[in-house]
């Protein structure tokens, strides 16, 4: 199936996403357009090697993409209990990475958490840095949590990263750029540097925990 067929499949995903956030101030057109192109990240970025179904993984991107729409105009509001969930998502997931030095799956943080695959994946994807904005209502002042990311922080992180992947071998750069820049899939991968997928995953995994030594 061709990308263009992949996105026509799931616009449904789309519309059923902006449903959730109609009447909160946003054109339907505006949220539609806004979640298209978080199908397309979705899609471009998705990994079938991982176990799960496209839709478990778009539908999170969707959502980040639409709420960032309101978080640009200060409109967003996370609920307490996803991002208490959120929360427990990152302490999870942090601790299965120490132990493992791999992602946790995300069947397995679902049922760490008591929740479904799609609202484990929603709480992970939520795990950003929090600003709180301070408004006054009718009830007096309200708190809102919105998520952001630090300009500083991505910057050093940045910069960290590209001396960590300089410092690696040439042919596990290349690795890591069709993985993580060029976001290709771990089959893609294999034939363009003539391997197969399993020796793509088992030197992917040696490669990031030569990383994380690095990084930390």
């Amino acid at each position: 199936m061709t990308r263009d067929e992949l996105i026509e499949q799931n616009l449904g995903l789309v519309h059923s996403c902006c449903k959730r956030f109609l009447g909160r101030g946003i054109e339907y057109d505006d949220l539609y357009s806004t979640g298209c192109v978080g199908l397309i990240k979705a899609i471009d970025n998705f990994d079938e090697t991982l176990g799960y179904k496209l839709s478990t993984y778009a539908v999170p991107v969707i959502l980040g993409e639409i709420k960032r729409l309101f978080r640009d105009g200060g409109m967003i509001k996370v609920s307490r209990s996803l991002k208490e969930l959120s929360l427990k998502a990152q302490k999870i997931a942090l601790d299965y990475k120490q132990k493992h030095n791999s992602d946790i799956p995300l069947s397995l943080l679902s049922k760490e958490l008591g929740v479904d695959v799609y609202k484990a994946s929603e709480a992970l994807n939520l795990s950003t840095p929090v600003l709180s904005l301070t408004v006054s209502s009718e009830d007096g002042e309200k708190e809102l949590d919105i998520p952001t990311v630090s300009i500083e922080e991505n910057l050093i992180e940045k910069i960290t990263l590209q001396s960590v992947l300089s410092s690696l071998d040439i042919a596990d750069q290349k690795l890591i750029n069709l993985r993580y820049f060029k976001h290709k899939t771990q089959v893609q991968t294999a034939k363009e540097l003539g391997l197969t997928q399993v020796q793509v995953s088992r030197k992917e995994k040696k490669i990031l925990a030569v990383m994380r030594q690095k990084l930390v």
